[in-house]
């Protein structure tokens, strides 16, 4: 038996953009092909692997694109992932990039001294850092924010998440990642 579990689609939005950038808007095969057969998507590229049915035999889809457009949000969720990704995954104190379990989040006005858990008031930082300014103001410690915290759109989001690609892409789906970038002359 053939294990088809490393072949998801990248799923694309009727403008033939992915849906979402980081995480790199992925469907199971099992999920592309009940979309294929229920017909709300286009197969824009496929993988070797066929699968057969009794009545039909179909190509794993490698790229589909959805038939129907999907606005993207205008307001992203404030969840611990998208801070992270506002920030780059880097400690706005002191700049350094780390993996997501090696971050943490600081209130920039501590909740001690009343601030609250919102997009304006929420930084990525480092455990030390995280540590070395505790429950203190910034000119308590002597540190500084290398950039102002707010909420960011949905595209800062997706443009952010470009810049961090998977551990896999499949060469079907680079023309549809990078669309935007500049070709190499031949």
């Amino acid at each position: 038996m053939v294990a088809f579990d490393s072949h998801p689609a990248l799923v694309l939005n009727a403008d033939f953009r992915p849906l979402s950038y980081f995480p790199l808007s992925l469907w199971s095969w099992q999920d592309a092909i009940k979309a294929v057969v229920s017909d709300r998507v286009a197969v824009v590229s496929e993988y070797d692997r066929v699968i057969h049915s009794p009545s039909q035999s179909l190509r794993l889809p490698s790229v589909i694109a959805l038939k129907e457009f999907i606005p993207a949000s205008r307001k992203p969720a404030f969840t611990r992932f998208n801070v992270f990704l506002r920030d780059r995954f880097s400690c706005q104190y002191c700049g350094e990039w780390f993996p997501t379990h090696d971050l943490t989040f600081d209130h920039v006005l501590p909740r001690s001294k009343g601030g609250r858990t919102t997009w304006d008031n929420v930084v990525t930082a480092c455990a030390p850092c995280n540590l070395m300014k505790g429950d203190r103001l910034l000119f308590e410690v002597g540190m500084a924010l290398l950039s102002r915290p707010g909420q960011p759109s949905t595209w800062q989001l997706q443009e952010n998440g470009r810049a961090f690609p998977p551990n896999y892409l499949h060469e079907s789906w680079r023309d549809f990642l990078y669309w935007d970038s500049e070709l190499e002359p031949f």
